[in-house]
Protein backbone atom coordinates (compact mmCIF):
# COMPACT_ATOMS: atom_id res chain seq x y z
CA UNK A 1 0.00 0.00 0.00
CA UNK A 2 1.50 3.39 -0.81
CA UNK A 3 1.23 6.27 2.21
CA UNK A 4 -0.90 9.16 2.56
CA UNK A 5 -0.07 12.69 0.87
CA UNK A 6 0.85 13.81 4.95
CA UNK A 7 3.32 11.06 5.14
CA UNK A 8 6.71 12.76 4.44
CA UNK A 9 8.32 8.77 3.96
CA UNK A 10 7.93 6.56 1.51
CA UNK A 11 8.67 2.35 1.71
CA UNK A 12 10.26 0.35 -1.55
CA UNK A 13 8.48 -1.12 -3.39
CA UNK A 14 6.50 1.58 -4.74
CA UNK A 15 5.45 -0.86 -7.29
CA UNK A 16 4.73 -4.09 -6.07
CA UNK A 17 4.20 -6.13 -9.00
CA UNK A 18 6.01 -7.28 -11.98
CA UNK A 19 6.97 -3.99 -13.99
CA UNK A 20 10.04 -5.87 -15.84
CA UNK A 21 13.72 -3.82 -16.12
CA UNK A 22 11.83 -0.09 -15.65
CA UNK A 23 13.40 3.06 -17.73
CA UNK A 24 12.11 6.13 -16.62
CA UNK A 25 12.36 10.14 -17.41
CA UNK A 26 11.10 13.31 -16.44
CA UNK A 27 9.08 15.69 -19.14
CA UNK A 28 8.20 18.89 -17.43
CA UNK A 29 6.64 18.05 -13.97
CA UNK A 30 5.64 14.26 -15.33
CA UNK A 31 7.48 11.60 -14.77
CA UNK A 32 6.83 8.19 -17.17
CA UNK A 33 7.89 4.58 -16.86
CA UNK A 34 8.29 1.50 -19.15
CA UNK A 35 9.09 -1.99 -18.50
CA UNK A 36 9.54 -5.11 -20.23
CA UNK A 37 6.37 -7.13 -21.42
CA UNK A 38 7.91 -10.17 -23.13
CA UNK A 39 5.43 -12.47 -24.78
CA UNK A 40 2.43 -10.75 -23.52
CA UNK A 41 0.01 -8.13 -25.66
CA UNK A 42 -0.45 -5.48 -25.52
CA UNK A 43 2.91 -4.48 -24.96
CA UNK A 44 5.28 -1.93 -23.73
CA UNK A 45 3.60 -0.53 -20.61
CA UNK A 46 3.05 2.98 -19.64
CA UNK A 47 3.03 4.36 -16.33
CA UNK A 48 3.03 7.92 -15.13
CA UNK A 49 3.87 9.91 -11.76
CA UNK A 50 3.80 13.50 -10.58
CA UNK A 51 6.14 12.11 -7.53
CA UNK A 52 7.69 8.77 -8.43
CA UNK A 53 5.83 6.77 -5.51
CA UNK A 54 2.35 6.93 -6.80
CA UNK A 55 2.11 5.58 -10.43
CA UNK A 56 -0.64 4.52 -12.60
CA UNK A 57 -1.19 2.78 -15.76
CA UNK A 58 -2.04 4.88 -18.64
CA UNK A 59 -1.65 3.07 -21.81
CA UNK A 60 1.18 0.79 -23.84
CA UNK A 61 3.30 1.71 -26.80
CA UNK A 62 2.57 -1.51 -28.95
CA UNK A 63 -0.36 -2.61 -29.83
CA UNK A 64 0.62 -6.08 -31.59
CA UNK A 65 3.93 -8.05 -31.24
CA UNK A 66 5.62 -8.69 -34.76
CA UNK A 67 5.92 -10.88 -36.69
CA UNK A 68 1.91 -11.30 -36.60
CA UNK A 69 2.57 -15.05 -36.64
CA UNK A 70 5.16 -15.49 -34.74
CA UNK A 71 3.33 -14.62 -31.85
CA UNK A 72 0.23 -16.24 -32.88
CA UNK A 73 1.31 -18.88 -29.41
CA UNK A 74 2.19 -17.82 -25.96
CA UNK A 75 6.16 -16.95 -25.67
CA UNK A 76 6.54 -16.31 -22.43
CA UNK A 77 10.57 -15.43 -22.84
CA UNK A 78 10.62 -13.25 -26.14
CA UNK A 79 9.06 -10.22 -27.81
CA UNK A 80 10.09 -7.60 -25.48
CA UNK A 81 13.26 -7.32 -23.13
CA UNK A 82 14.33 -4.41 -21.41
CA UNK A 83 13.27 -1.14 -22.98
CA UNK A 84 14.75 2.63 -22.41
CA UNK A 85 12.26 5.32 -22.41
CA UNK A 86 13.64 9.17 -23.63
CA UNK A 87 12.37 12.11 -24.94
CA UNK A 88 14.10 13.77 -27.80
CA UNK A 89 12.93 16.48 -30.33
CA UNK A 90 9.39 16.74 -28.55
CA UNK A 91 8.76 13.03 -29.09
CA UNK A 92 8.91 10.25 -26.99
CA UNK A 93 11.21 7.10 -27.71
CA UNK A 94 11.34 3.96 -26.70
CA UNK A 95 14.07 1.22 -28.04
CA UNK A 96 14.03 -2.24 -26.95
CA UNK A 97 15.97 -5.72 -27.73
CA UNK A 98 13.92 -9.02 -29.27
CA UNK A 99 16.65 -11.06 -28.93
CA UNK A 100 15.37 -13.40 -31.85
CA UNK A 101 14.97 -10.53 -34.15
CA UNK A 102 17.32 -7.38 -33.11
CA UNK A 103 16.62 -4.06 -31.63
CA UNK A 104 13.29 -2.29 -32.62
CA UNK A 105 12.24 1.53 -31.88
CA UNK A 106 8.80 3.11 -31.91
CA UNK A 107 8.21 6.61 -31.37
CA UNK A 108 5.46 9.47 -30.35
CA UNK A 109 4.34 12.68 -30.40
CA UNK A 110 2.51 12.01 -26.42
CA UNK A 111 2.87 9.40 -24.42
CA UNK A 112 -0.17 7.99 -24.97
CA UNK A 113 0.26 8.12 -28.37
CA UNK A 114 -0.36 7.36 -31.73
CA UNK A 115 3.02 5.46 -31.61
CA UNK A 116 4.50 4.38 -34.74
CA UNK A 117 4.94 0.69 -35.91
CA UNK A 118 7.77 -0.76 -34.76
CA UNK A 119 11.21 -0.14 -36.68
CA UNK A 120 13.80 -2.55 -36.92
CA UNK A 121 17.00 -0.37 -36.11
CA UNK A 122 19.70 -3.24 -36.32
CA UNK A 123 18.30 -7.03 -37.35
CA UNK A 124 20.39 -9.80 -34.88
CA UNK A 125 20.22 -12.58 -32.98
CA UNK A 126 21.03 -11.97 -29.11
CA UNK A 127 21.23 -8.12 -29.71
CA UNK A 128 19.39 -6.90 -26.31
CA UNK A 129 19.06 -4.21 -23.70
CA UNK A 130 19.41 -0.98 -26.34
CA UNK A 131 19.51 2.61 -25.21
CA UNK A 132 19.98 5.97 -27.05
CA UNK A 133 21.32 8.99 -26.03
CA UNK A 134 21.24 12.35 -28.19
CA UNK A 135 24.26 13.98 -27.03
CA UNK A 136 22.78 18.08 -27.32
CA UNK A 137 25.99 19.18 -26.99
CA UNK A 138 27.25 17.96 -30.25
CA UNK A 139 24.22 17.09 -31.95
CA UNK A 140 25.79 13.35 -32.69
CA UNK A 141 23.85 10.36 -31.73
CA UNK A 142 24.21 6.94 -29.93
CA UNK A 143 23.78 3.69 -28.98
CA UNK A 144 24.62 0.86 -26.74
CA UNK A 145 23.55 -2.18 -26.42
CA UNK A 146 23.93 -5.72 -24.17
CA UNK A 147 23.76 -9.28 -25.67
CA UNK A 148 21.99 -12.79 -24.90
CA UNK A 149 24.64 -15.52 -24.75
CA UNK A 150 21.67 -17.81 -25.24
CA UNK A 151 20.80 -16.20 -28.92
CA UNK A 152 24.39 -14.95 -29.67
CA UNK A 153 26.67 -16.90 -27.83
CA UNK A 154 27.91 -13.77 -26.29
CA UNK A 155 27.62 -11.70 -22.88
CA UNK A 156 28.90 -10.12 -20.33
CA UNK A 157 29.60 -7.11 -22.83
CA UNK A 158 28.15 -4.07 -24.37
CA UNK A 159 28.79 -2.77 -27.56
CA UNK A 160 28.65 0.88 -28.88
CA UNK A 161 27.25 2.54 -32.01
CA UNK A 162 26.92 5.91 -33.49
CA UNK A 163 22.61 6.42 -34.23
CA UNK A 164 21.32 8.56 -36.97
CA UNK A 165 20.16 11.60 -34.96
CA UNK A 166 16.94 10.20 -36.45
CA UNK A 167 17.04 7.25 -34.80
CA UNK A 168 16.18 5.29 -37.73
CA UNK A 169 19.56 3.24 -38.53
CA UNK A 170 23.23 2.75 -36.45
CA UNK A 171 26.04 4.25 -38.79
CA UNK A 172 28.89 1.98 -37.98
CA UNK A 173 29.32 -1.73 -37.18
CA UNK A 174 29.62 -1.60 -33.29
CA UNK A 175 32.98 -1.58 -31.09
CA UNK A 176 33.13 -3.25 -28.08
CA UNK A 177 33.25 -0.49 -25.40
CA UNK A 178 32.64 -2.53 -22.21
CA UNK A 179 34.15 -5.83 -22.02
CA UNK A 180 33.30 -7.26 -18.41
CA UNK A 181 35.30 -10.47 -18.78
CA UNK A 182 38.59 -8.43 -18.33
CA UNK A 183 37.35 -6.76 -14.85
CA UNK A 184 37.77 -8.96 -12.00
CA UNK A 185 34.65 -11.24 -10.55
CA UNK A 186 32.16 -9.41 -12.89
CA UNK A 187 29.46 -11.25 -15.20
CA UNK A 188 26.45 -10.96 -16.44
CA UNK A 189 26.75 -7.59 -17.43
CA UNK A 190 23.16 -6.31 -19.12
CA UNK A 191 20.51 -3.30 -18.89
CA UNK A 192 22.64 -0.66 -20.11
CA UNK A 193 21.80 3.26 -19.56
CA UNK A 194 23.19 5.74 -21.17
CA UNK A 195 23.31 9.24 -19.97
CA UNK A 196 25.59 12.39 -20.46
CA UNK A 197 26.72 14.62 -16.87
CA UNK A 198 29.20 16.25 -15.81
CA UNK A 199 31.41 16.12 -18.99
CA UNK A 200 31.14 12.22 -19.14
CA UNK A 201 29.74 9.30 -20.68
CA UNK A 202 27.76 7.80 -18.22
CA UNK A 203 26.61 3.89 -18.88
CA UNK A 204 24.30 2.74 -15.31
CA UNK A 205 24.34 -0.86 -16.26
CA UNK A 206 23.66 -3.90 -13.91
CA UNK A 207 25.82 -7.36 -13.49
CA UNK A 208 25.92 -10.79 -11.43
CA UNK A 209 22.84 -11.84 -12.83
CA UNK A 210 19.16 -10.69 -11.71
CA UNK A 211 18.91 -12.17 -8.10
CA UNK A 212 22.27 -11.98 -6.76
CA UNK A 213 24.06 -8.70 -8.80
CA UNK A 214 24.74 -5.31 -8.58
CA UNK A 215 24.45 -2.07 -10.14
CA UNK A 216 27.39 -0.91 -11.85
CA UNK A 217 28.81 2.47 -13.26
CA UNK A 218 31.06 2.87 -15.84
CA UNK A 219 32.05 6.83 -16.91
CA UNK A 220 34.68 8.12 -20.05
CA UNK A 221 35.21 11.21 -21.60
CA UNK A 222 34.79 9.60 -25.00
CA UNK A 223 31.95 7.10 -26.06
CA UNK A 224 33.82 4.43 -27.22
CA UNK A 225 35.69 4.46 -23.85
CA UNK A 226 38.04 3.34 -22.04
CA UNK A 227 35.47 3.37 -19.59
CA UNK A 228 36.23 2.98 -15.74
CA UNK A 229 33.67 1.30 -13.64
CA UNK A 230 32.51 1.37 -9.41
CA UNK A 231 29.74 -0.64 -7.96
CA UNK A 232 27.23 1.73 -6.61
CA UNK A 233 24.38 -0.54 -5.54
CA UNK A 234 24.98 -4.18 -3.75
CA UNK A 235 22.40 -5.74 -0.99
CA UNK A 236 25.24 -5.46 1.82
CA UNK A 237 23.33 -6.31 4.63
CA UNK A 238 19.48 -5.64 3.39
CA UNK A 239 17.00 -8.35 2.34
CA UNK A 240 16.71 -6.31 -1.19
CA UNK A 241 18.49 -8.91 -3.18
CA UNK A 242 20.15 -8.17 -6.58
CA UNK A 243 19.23 -4.62 -6.58
CA UNK A 244 19.76 -3.06 -9.69
CA UNK A 245 18.80 -2.55 -13.61
CA UNK A 246 17.01 0.91 -14.24
CA UNK A 247 17.27 4.10 -14.78
CA UNK A 248 18.57 7.58 -13.00
CA UNK A 249 15.95 10.49 -13.33
CA UNK A 250 16.53 14.02 -12.21
CA UNK A 251 13.32 16.28 -10.50
CA UNK A 252 13.04 19.82 -11.75
CA UNK A 253 14.48 20.89 -8.05
CA UNK A 254 17.74 19.06 -9.08
CA UNK A 255 17.27 16.26 -6.78
CA UNK A 256 18.53 12.55 -8.33
CA UNK A 257 17.11 9.52 -7.84
CA UNK A 258 17.17 5.85 -9.32
CA UNK A 259 14.18 3.11 -10.01
CA UNK A 260 15.11 -0.19 -10.07
CA UNK A 261 14.13 -3.86 -9.88
CA UNK A 262 14.22 -6.76 -7.25
CA UNK A 263 13.62 -10.10 -8.36
CA UNK A 264 10.97 -11.77 -6.31
CA UNK A 265 10.10 -14.95 -7.60
CA UNK A 266 6.60 -15.83 -7.87
CA UNK A 267 5.45 -12.12 -7.36
CA UNK A 268 8.44 -11.22 -10.50
CA UNK A 269 10.60 -8.01 -10.22
CA UNK A 270 9.10 -5.28 -8.26
CA UNK A 271 10.10 -1.54 -8.55
CA UNK A 272 12.18 0.45 -6.14
CA UNK A 273 12.89 3.88 -5.55
CA UNK A 274 16.63 4.79 -4.38
CA UNK A 275 17.75 8.44 -3.16
CA UNK A 276 21.16 8.80 -5.33
CA UNK A 277 23.63 11.97 -5.34
CA UNK A 278 27.00 12.79 -6.65
CA UNK A 279 29.85 11.77 -4.69
CA UNK A 280 33.06 13.86 -3.96
CA UNK A 281 35.03 11.67 -6.98
CA UNK A 282 31.83 12.03 -9.29
CA UNK A 283 30.43 8.80 -8.79
CA UNK A 284 26.70 8.72 -8.48
CA UNK A 285 26.14 6.97 -5.04
CA UNK A 286 23.00 5.23 -4.75
CA UNK A 287 20.70 4.17 -1.71
CA UNK A 288 21.95 4.56 1.78
CA UNK A 289 25.73 4.89 0.77
CA UNK A 290 25.72 2.01 -1.66
CA UNK A 291 22.83 -0.12 0.38
CA UNK A 292 19.29 0.16 -0.98
CA UNK A 293 16.73 1.74 1.17
CA UNK A 294 13.52 0.55 2.71
CA UNK A 295 11.70 3.43 3.95
CA UNK A 296 13.31 7.05 2.54
CA UNK A 297 12.21 10.53 3.00
CA UNK A 298 9.66 11.32 -0.07
CA UNK A 299 11.10 13.20 -3.14
CA UNK A 300 11.18 16.83 -2.88
CA UNK A 301 7.78 16.93 -5.18
CA UNK A 302 4.32 18.18 -4.59
CA UNK A 303 2.38 16.25 -2.72
CA UNK A 304 0.35 13.42 -4.92
CA UNK A 305 -2.55 11.05 -3.90
CA UNK A 306 -2.14 7.90 -3.28
CA UNK A 307 -2.22 5.65 -6.62
CA UNK A 308 -1.56 2.61 -7.86
CA UNK A 309 -1.63 0.61 -11.37
CA UNK A 310 -5.42 -0.26 -11.49
CA UNK A 311 -6.21 -3.99 -10.77
CA UNK A 312 -10.31 -3.66 -10.10
CA UNK A 313 -12.64 -4.43 -13.56
CA UNK A 314 -16.25 -4.36 -13.73
CA UNK A 315 -15.64 -4.11 -17.66
CA UNK A 316 -18.25 -1.91 -18.70
CA UNK A 317 -19.50 -2.51 -22.50
CA UNK A 318 -17.49 -5.79 -22.02
CA UNK A 319 -14.54 -4.05 -22.55
CA UNK A 320 -11.24 -4.78 -20.53
CA UNK A 321 -9.25 -2.07 -18.87
CA UNK A 322 -5.64 -1.57 -19.40
CA UNK A 323 -4.23 -3.47 -16.50
CA UNK A 324 -4.77 -6.60 -18.68
CA UNK A 325 -2.67 -8.29 -21.14
CA UNK A 326 -3.64 -11.37 -23.36
CA UNK A 327 -0.43 -14.14 -23.72
CA UNK A 328 -0.40 -13.81 -27.34
CA UNK A 329 -1.93 -11.57 -29.95
CA UNK A 330 -5.34 -11.35 -29.96
CA UNK A 331 -7.92 -12.26 -32.47
CA UNK A 332 -11.30 -11.05 -33.59
CA UNK A 333 -14.18 -12.51 -31.73
CA UNK A 334 -12.17 -13.68 -28.29
CA UNK A 335 -14.12 -11.15 -26.69
CA UNK A 336 -18.25 -9.55 -27.39
CA UNK A 337 -18.63 -5.89 -26.63
CA UNK A 338 -22.74 -4.83 -25.07
CA UNK A 339 -24.38 -2.42 -23.28
CA UNK A 340 -24.02 -4.09 -19.84
CA UNK A 341 -21.25 -4.68 -17.19
CA UNK A 342 -19.13 -7.95 -17.73
CA UNK A 343 -16.62 -9.68 -20.10
CA UNK A 344 -17.85 -11.88 -22.42
CA UNK A 345 -15.28 -14.49 -23.61
CA UNK A 346 -15.77 -16.93 -25.98
CA UNK A 347 -15.28 -20.69 -25.27
CA UNK A 348 -12.53 -20.63 -28.07
CA UNK A 349 -11.87 -24.33 -29.28
CA UNK A 350 -8.36 -25.49 -29.42
CA UNK A 351 -6.60 -28.99 -29.47
CA UNK A 352 -4.61 -27.53 -26.37
CA UNK A 353 -7.18 -27.19 -23.61
CA UNK A 354 -5.87 -29.64 -21.57
CA UNK A 355 -2.81 -27.17 -21.01
CA UNK A 356 -3.35 -23.67 -20.15
CA UNK A 357 0.30 -22.71 -20.29
CA UNK A 358 0.20 -23.35 -24.28
CA UNK A 359 -3.49 -21.09 -24.61
CA UNK A 360 -2.94 -17.44 -26.42
CA UNK A 361 -6.36 -16.21 -25.69
CA UNK A 362 -6.02 -16.32 -21.86
CA UNK A 363 -6.69 -12.35 -20.44
CA UNK A 364 -3.65 -11.95 -17.79
CA UNK A 365 -2.70 -9.27 -15.49
CA UNK A 366 0.38 -8.95 -12.29
CA UNK A 367 0.14 -10.95 -9.62
CA UNK A 368 0.09 -8.51 -6.55
CA UNK A 369 3.06 -8.62 -4.64
CA UNK A 370 1.45 -8.40 -0.95
CA UNK A 371 -1.45 -11.10 0.46
CA UNK A 372 -4.24 -10.56 -1.17
CA UNK A 373 -7.97 -12.05 -1.73
CA UNK A 374 -8.82 -11.99 -5.80
CA UNK A 375 -12.49 -12.45 -6.82
CA UNK A 376 -14.79 -12.52 -9.85
CA UNK A 377 -18.18 -13.84 -10.69
CA UNK A 378 -18.55 -16.05 -13.24
CA UNK A 379 -21.46 -17.43 -15.58
CA UNK A 380 -20.96 -20.10 -18.16
CA UNK A 381 -23.06 -19.37 -20.65
CA UNK A 382 -22.25 -22.42 -23.41
CA UNK A 383 -24.26 -25.53 -23.78
CA UNK A 384 -21.00 -27.18 -25.13
CA UNK A 385 -19.92 -30.29 -23.43
CA UNK A 386 -16.46 -29.68 -22.35
CA UNK A 387 -16.71 -25.60 -22.49
CA UNK A 388 -15.50 -24.69 -19.43
CA UNK A 389 -13.78 -21.21 -17.79
CA UNK A 390 -12.19 -19.69 -14.90
CA UNK A 391 -10.04 -17.85 -12.85
CA UNK A 392 -6.50 -19.02 -12.69
CA UNK A 393 -2.72 -18.67 -11.48
CA UNK A 394 -1.00 -18.96 -14.56
CA UNK A 395 2.68 -20.27 -14.48
CA UNK A 396 5.62 -23.23 -14.85
CA UNK A 397 2.53 -24.91 -12.97
CA UNK A 398 -0.55 -23.58 -12.49
CA UNK A 399 -3.66 -23.75 -11.50
CA UNK A 400 -7.22 -22.69 -11.74
CA UNK A 401 -10.74 -23.12 -10.63
CA UNK A 402 -14.03 -22.63 -12.66
CA UNK A 403 -16.93 -24.27 -14.13
CA UNK A 404 -17.63 -27.02 -17.23
CA UNK A 405 -20.07 -28.29 -18.97
CA UNK A 406 -20.53 -32.14 -19.02
CA UNK A 407 -21.73 -34.33 -21.57
CA UNK A 408 -25.39 -34.91 -19.73
CA UNK A 409 -25.73 -31.09 -20.27
CA UNK A 410 -24.95 -30.13 -16.21
CA UNK A 411 -22.66 -27.81 -15.51
CA UNK A 412 -19.15 -28.72 -12.53
CA UNK A 413 -17.79 -26.49 -10.59
CA UNK A 414 -13.89 -27.93 -11.42
CA UNK A 415 -10.72 -27.16 -9.94
CA UNK A 416 -7.75 -28.57 -11.92
CA UNK A 417 -3.77 -27.90 -11.94
CA UNK A 418 -0.62 -29.13 -13.50
CA UNK A 419 2.95 -29.09 -12.44
CA UNK A 420 5.81 -27.69 -14.15
CA UNK A 421 6.79 -30.84 -15.64
CA UNK A 422 3.66 -32.06 -16.29
CA UNK A 423 2.21 -31.76 -19.82
CA UNK A 424 -1.11 -31.84 -19.14
CA UNK A 425 -3.26 -30.78 -16.48
CA UNK A 426 -5.31 -33.00 -13.95
CA UNK A 427 -8.46 -32.38 -10.81
CA UNK A 428 -7.18 -30.48 -7.97
CA UNK A 429 -10.37 -31.66 -6.16
CA UNK A 430 -13.59 -33.32 -7.05
CA UNK A 431 -16.26 -31.65 -9.40
CA UNK A 432 -18.99 -30.54 -7.66
CA UNK A 433 -22.84 -29.37 -9.41
CA UNK A 434 -22.98 -25.62 -9.80
CA UNK A 435 -26.76 -25.05 -9.88
CA UNK A 436 -27.50 -22.29 -12.82
CA UNK A 437 -23.93 -22.60 -13.95
CA UNK A 438 -22.63 -20.20 -11.87
CA UNK A 439 -20.01 -19.77 -9.49
CA UNK A 440 -17.96 -17.07 -7.43
CA UNK A 441 -14.28 -17.77 -7.48
CA UNK A 442 -11.45 -16.65 -4.94
CA UNK A 443 -7.74 -17.09 -4.48
CA UNK A 444 -6.24 -15.89 -1.25
CA UNK A 445 -2.83 -15.39 -1.95
CA UNK A 446 -0.75 -15.82 1.10
CA UNK A 447 2.84 -15.60 1.74
CA UNK A 448 5.33 -16.99 -0.37
CA UNK A 449 2.51 -16.41 -3.10
CA UNK A 450 0.74 -19.30 -1.75
CA UNK A 451 -2.75 -19.31 -2.91
CA UNK A 452 -5.83 -21.16 -0.97
CA UNK A 453 -8.69 -21.41 -3.81
CA UNK A 454 -12.36 -21.38 -2.85
CA UNK A 455 -15.57 -21.26 -4.86
CA UNK A 456 -19.48 -20.08 -3.75
CA UNK A 457 -22.18 -21.74 -5.63
CA UNK A 458 -24.73 -19.98 -3.73
CA UNK A 459 -24.49 -21.26 -0.30
CA UNK A 460 -21.03 -19.72 1.14
CA UNK A 461 -17.82 -19.81 0.18
CA UNK A 462 -15.99 -23.01 0.40
CA UNK A 463 -12.20 -24.09 0.05
CA UNK A 464 -11.10 -26.36 -2.82
CA UNK A 465 -7.91 -28.22 -3.03
CA UNK A 466 -4.81 -28.19 -1.18
CA UNK A 467 -2.45 -25.21 -0.84
CA UNK A 468 -0.97 -23.82 -4.41
CA UNK A 469 2.42 -22.34 -4.44
CA UNK A 470 2.04 -19.85 -7.75
CA UNK A 471 5.64 -20.03 -9.31
CA UNK A 472 6.89 -17.68 -12.21
CA UNK A 473 7.53 -18.11 -16.02
CA UNK A 474 11.02 -17.43 -17.22
CA UNK A 475 11.84 -14.41 -16.93
CA UNK A 476 8.11 -13.56 -15.68
CA UNK A 477 6.19 -13.62 -12.52
CA UNK A 478 3.07 -15.59 -11.96
CA UNK A 479 -0.01 -13.93 -13.25
CA UNK A 480 -3.93 -14.16 -13.24
CA UNK A 481 -6.01 -14.80 -15.71
CA UNK A 482 -8.85 -15.34 -17.09
CA UNK A 483 -9.93 -18.07 -19.96
CA UNK A 484 -12.66 -19.92 -21.41
CA UNK A 485 -12.24 -22.31 -23.73
CA UNK A 486 -13.53 -26.08 -25.07
CA UNK A 487 -12.45 -28.96 -27.26
CA UNK A 488 -11.14 -28.96 -30.46
CA UNK A 489 -14.41 -29.11 -33.26
CA UNK A 490 -16.32 -27.31 -35.43
CA UNK A 491 -19.08 -24.26 -34.95
CA UNK A 492 -19.36 -21.43 -32.32
CA UNK A 493 -19.06 -23.23 -28.74
CA UNK A 494 -20.53 -20.05 -26.93
CA UNK A 495 -19.15 -18.07 -24.09
CA UNK A 496 -18.51 -16.90 -20.32
CA UNK A 497 -19.24 -14.20 -18.66
CA UNK A 498 -16.84 -12.83 -15.67
CA UNK A 499 -17.95 -10.02 -13.82
CA UNK A 500 -17.52 -7.98 -10.75
CA UNK A 501 -13.00 -9.13 -10.38
CA UNK A 502 -12.01 -7.55 -7.43
CA UNK A 503 -8.38 -8.19 -5.79
CA UNK A 504 -8.49 -7.03 -1.71
CA UNK A 505 -6.20 -6.53 0.07
CA UNK A 506 -5.35 -9.41 3.34
CA UNK A 507 -3.98 -8.98 6.39
CA UNK A 508 -3.20 -12.97 6.31
CA UNK A 509 0.73 -13.89 5.48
Amino acid sequence: MTAGRTDPTYRNPVLNADWSDPDVIRVGDDFYLTASSFGRVPGLPLLHSRDLVNWTLVGHALERLEPEGGFAVPRHDCGVWAPSLRHHDDRFWIFWGDPDQGIFQVNAPGIRGPWTRPHLVKAGKGLIDPCPLWDEETGEAYLVHAWAKSRSGIKNRLTGHRMHPHGTELLDEGKVIVDADRIPGWFTLEGPKLYRHDGWFWILAPAGGVETGWQGAFRSRAFFGPYEEKVVLEQKDTDVNGPHQGGWVRTPSGEDWFLHFQQRGAYGRVVHLQPMRWGPEGWPVLGDDGAPVTEHRRPDLPPQPPAAPATDDDFPGGRHGRQWQWTANPRDGWTTQHSADGLRLTCVRSADAHDLRKLPNVLTQRLPGTPCAVEVELRLDSEEPGARAGLAVLGDAYRWIGLQRGADGTVHLVHRFAEAVAEKERDADHPRPAPGGRARLRVEIGAGARCRFSYDTGDGFRPSGQVFAATPWRWVGALLGLVALAPAGQGHAGAATFTRFRIRASAHG
